[in-house]
């Protein structure tokens, strides 16, 4: 089903008829949701948000049930991004609805950059939402910080087993399996439902699928379907590639190994997901509650020789993306093909919720039939160190991908220094080439730069980077 024929639901659509719709005709700044009415917050869908770390998009064969449940009966959007392929930036991007060079968190150093008044957790708290945190919150946060506006939270610092944690505000080690623990945790945060009538905004953040890639031990001798790789993996001729990519050594033996790896950590979050679909079922809250699923960026199974994230190629920023919310219309199972983004999750929990952010988003509820031609990527190199990718951007279509190089550096509070002078650029056929094989521009001719509407590209890139 494209966007121009599935259901365009939003908050309003979906009140509308309701007891409630009178109170919530007119949407009231921030600083008034909280006075909303009994009947309004009733009608207010729960949010459940889960953010895996490092999950690239062919990873299904982990997750049936989070795919029966998400996509099978819920929408699939198969042109899933994340607008930063690094954990810090692009969960700043989820929470705020903003770029990276907006909202500040350039690197996984720079946490504390983001405004976090700007935070789904600060809105929908003032709106009148129970608030947790389960899991991960951003790289570089202070373990007995505690995270803003949640008031239930057990706060992970990134580990598998018998990790560090700070619950309500006390710092303590937990013997387990964090994703176990995240898991029960939330199911202990979901069964306060039955006591407290508010509408309720649970962030899920699992350790899951990020290095050192620990499974569970009923997972650990998993077997995984075969793979043989595809075409990138590994590219025999990179010659036309910047010189990051020419020097990786990634094999196919090291996309499997990270890639069954992956997989094994998977299946206990996918266990995770069912018991929240049980427990929500059990509840009476599985139709008005908005469950939104997303990797906060790819990962390189050695496509083109490379083994991380951070990189303009597609198995880096490309990720997996669900949504449900049956009593919003979005129930039934269908696909969704528009260029979809991280930086769409803040506007469209604050769009089903009826509440109105009080900074600026680049990102778009879903729930309306917007739909972008073309995506901003971005990426900034932290320090002076030699070796990997130089700061980037990307200019992101169904059908091509341009990408520039840049001589830009951050340091650790995300404050950009360099020239800029452009030190490399790509051009990929994505119709033609989806693997990113032939870089476009490599030996181009002028007259192939215009056949290929660089120019035009080239100008468009500058101006997404101002906006």
């Amino acid at each position: 089903m494209s966007h121009n024929d599935r259901p365009q639901v939003s908050r309003r659509g979906f009140l509308a008829g309701t007891a409630a719709a009178a109170a919530t005709a007119a949407v009231p700044a921030i600083a008034q949701v909280a006075a909303a009415s009994t009947a309004a917050a009733a009608a207010r869908p729960n949010i459940l948000l889960i953010v895996t770390d490092d999950q690239p998009k062919q990873t299904e064969w982990a997750q049936p049930k989070t795919v029966d449940w998400l996509a099978g009966r819920g929408v699939k959007f198969t042109n899933g991004h994340v607008t930063t392929p690094l954990c810090a930036p692009s969960r700043s991007s989820v929470l705020s609805g903003q770029y990276a060079h907006n909202h500040g968190v350039r690197n996984n150093s720079a946490s504390y950059q983001l405004d976090q008044d700007t935070t789904l957790p600060r809105y929908l708290k003032q709106a009148g939402y129970r608030t947790g945190l389960f899991g991960k919150f951003l790289n570089s946060w202070t373990l007995d910080d505690n995270p803003p506006h949640f008031e239930d939270f057990a706060l992970l610092q990134p580990a598998y087993v018998d990790a560090r944690w700070n619950v309500n505000g006390a710092v303590q080690t937990i013997n387990g399996y964090t994703t176990d623990i995240i898991k029960n945790r939330t199911l202990d945060f979901l069964d306060e439902a039955a006591n407290d009538s508010r509408p309720w905004f649970a962030y899920v953040t699992p350790f899951a699928s990020h290095g050192p890639r620990t499974p569970a031990p009923k997972y650990a001798g998993t077997d995984v379907p075969d793979w043989n790789g595809r075409p990138s993996v590994p590219e025999a001729d990179r010659s036309d590639k910047p010189g990051y990519i020419q020097n990786a050594t990634g094999t196919l033996a090291d996309g499997r190994r990270i890639r069954a790896e992956q997989l094994r950590t998977l299946r206990s979050v996918d266990d995770a997901v069912q018991a929240f679909k049980d427990k929500l079922t059990s509840l009476g809250q599985l139709d008005n509650t908005l469950v939104i699923y997303i990797g906060d960026n790819g990962f390189g199974w050695a496509d083109h020789g490379w083994t991380k994230k951070s990189v303009p190629y597609r198995a880096a920023h490309e990720v997996p993306f669900y949504l449900s919310w049956p009593a919003g219309g979005l129930g039934a199972g269908t696909t969704d093909d528009r260029i979809v983004a991280n930086i769409d999750i803040a506007p469209t929990v604050l769009d089903a919720a009826g509440v109105t952010p009080g900074h600026s988003q680049d990102g778009k509820s879903l729930l309306t039939s917007y739909s972008r031609d073309h995506l901003l990527v971005e990426w900034w190199k932290q320090g002076a160190a030699a070796g990997g990718p130089p700061t980037w951007s990307s200019y992101v279509a169904k059908n091509k991908q341009y990408t520039e190089y840049y001589d830009l550096k951050t340091d650790a509070n995300g404050v950009v220094s360099g020239t800029g002078q452009l030190k490399f650029r790509e051009h990929y056929d994505l119709a033609g080439d989806p693997h990113q094989l032939k870089n476009s521009l490599y030996q181009a001719t002028p007259q192939d730069e215009q056949n290929l509407g660089i120019p035009a590209l080239a100008a468009q890139l500058a101006a997404d980077r101002t906006v």
